[in-house]
């Protein structure tokens, strides 16, 4: 069997610091395979990999800025406003 588009997909996913995608890209495309999934939506479901780099960043940026408090605007009261 030709291994070359595998080696070449981990190159690449390094190269772009995909780490958990990587890890996870061969399960999910069994998955998809066994539940005959497209491509579109396999690419899709991948989603999870690229969500979490970009959640770790904000919360390493907000630990890093020492706010006395962490808010958002779920509890911003909207009504004290004139």
């Amino acid at each position: 069997m030709n291994d070359a588009p595998e080696i070449l997909l981990a190159h690449h996913l390094k190269a772009l610091k995909l780490p958990t995608f990587l890890r996870e890209h061969q399960k999910l495309a069994r998955q998809c395979a066994a539940e005959d999934v497209d491509h579109v939506d396999t690419c899709t479901a991948c989603r999870t990999g690229t969500d979490r780099p970009g959640r770790r960043m904000v919360e390493r940026r907000i630990k890093a800025a020492r706010f006395p408090a962490v808010k958002s605007l779920d509890s911003f009261d909207f009504t004290a406003i004139r």
